[in-house]
């Protein structure tokens, strides 16, 4: 479980200045805990906790709907949105996915060749998006939340325009077939292969690499990392470049599953990536998350969005759920925020300038 902590950083030049040293107070984040046993690290783990909670809700439907929502039929439902959901950092992914759409259409035919011009257009419309998205952030310096509102707003208003507001529905029959509802081992999903392999990456990259450290370290605290020599600005830019290649995949993965654009039913989507990422155990206020958080998390909305469809619910009463949830998940991180900063435990900086790793 990751925590966070206060720490003193000088700031002072040097000793032979008459000046007595100021000293700023700056929240790090660290990722290392006191030794205990493995079931008492899996009890506090929160990744463990969510998936109760998860565990709880499935429960529940289960019982409620016992024929309907207990059977591998809809779970393999349920794996595939939740698949989808785990590769998509949504603000770039609509205009992705027309884009893709748009270019497989104007060539023609149904098979890889096309397919895969269609994968590779995807794919590079979100890197551009997230390009745009990180030299914003790092070099315009507008805070995180608002560009990608942004740009959400941007990329929407565009996939509209593109396609005059009606759906393309023109996706090459390889990819429906083979990625969209294609199988592996007879009943597992292609789509949610590509995701545990993404999943499996991300976090071994958060966790073992350089790359992950130093975002890890920008995210607890910008200017303690720019005073351990990390480039704070292209660190930024190229977490967004890779987010947004993330989500020109999960573009293309979406199109492949529905065999439309489908631009309007996406409109819950951005919340339930956030709430489902936010819930697993990523702190907003930065340097804390773990990839198998994130992935379990994200199975709430996408149970919750399952499970009241099933059991006759509006439809509208997910997003009072998943809202609700969202928030608690918020109040909860910041209380263990607060008890870390009073506890004043050290890790992810002693373990950076030791020159370790770290996830």
């Amino acid at each position: 479980m990751s925590t966070t902590q206060s720490a003193k950083e000088n700031t002072s030049a040097t000793s032979s200045s008459p000046a007595a040293p100021r000293t700023e107070t700056v929240a790090i984040g660290t990722l290392t805990e006191p030794k205990a046993g493995f079931v008492r690290k899996l009890l506090r783990a929160q990744a463990f906790q969510i998936f109760l909670v998860l565990l709880v809700i499935v429960l529940i439907f289960g019982a409620l709907a016992p024929t309907t929502f207990a059977q591998w039929s809809n779970f393999r439902l349920v794996l595939q949105n939740a698949s989808i959901l785990a590769i998509l950092a949504v603000g770039m992914t609509f205009v992705s996915g027309v884009v893709s759409a748009m270019t497989m259409r104007a060539i023609g035919g149904d098979g890889w060749g096309v397919a895969t011009i269609g994968i590779l257009v995807s794919i590079a419309s979100g890197i551009l998006w997230g390009l745009f998205n990180g030299f914003l952030i790092a070099k315009g310096k507008i805070p995180p939340l608002i560009v990608t509102l942004g740009t959400l707003g941007i990329t929407l208003g565009l996939a509209q325009i593109l396609t005059g507001g009606v759906d393309i529905r023109e996706v090459p029959l390889v990819l429906t077939t083979s990625i969209g509802y294609g199988n592996v081992f007879g009943t597992i999903p292609m789509l949610s292969v590509i995701a545990l392999v993404v999943v499996v990456i991300g976090a071994i990259a958060l966790r073992y690499t350089r790359f992950g450290l130093y975002t890890l370290a920008v995210g607890s605290s910008e200017i303690a990392a720019r005073r351990v020599g990390v480039k704070v600005d292209a660190q930024l830019i190229r977490v967004y470049v890779v987010s947004g290649a993330l989500a020109g995949l999960a573009g293309i993965l979406s199109l492949s599953q529905f065999s439309t654009t489908a631009i309007a039913g996406q409109s819950q989507t951005n919340l339930n990536v956030i709430a489902g990422v936010v819930i697993g155990g990523t702190s907003l206020f930065g340097g804390v998350g773990t990839i198998l958080g994130s992935v379990v998390g994200l199975f709430i909305p996408a149970v919750l969005q399952n499970g009241f469809v099933i059991t006759g619910v509006q439809p509208f009463w997910q997003q009072v759920a998943v809202g609700a949830v969202l928030i608690t998940a918020v109040y909860v991180d910041q209380v263990r925020r607060s008890a870390a900063l009073r506890s004043g435990s050290q890790g992810l900086w002693r373990k950076f300038l030791s020159g370790g790793r770290q996830g």
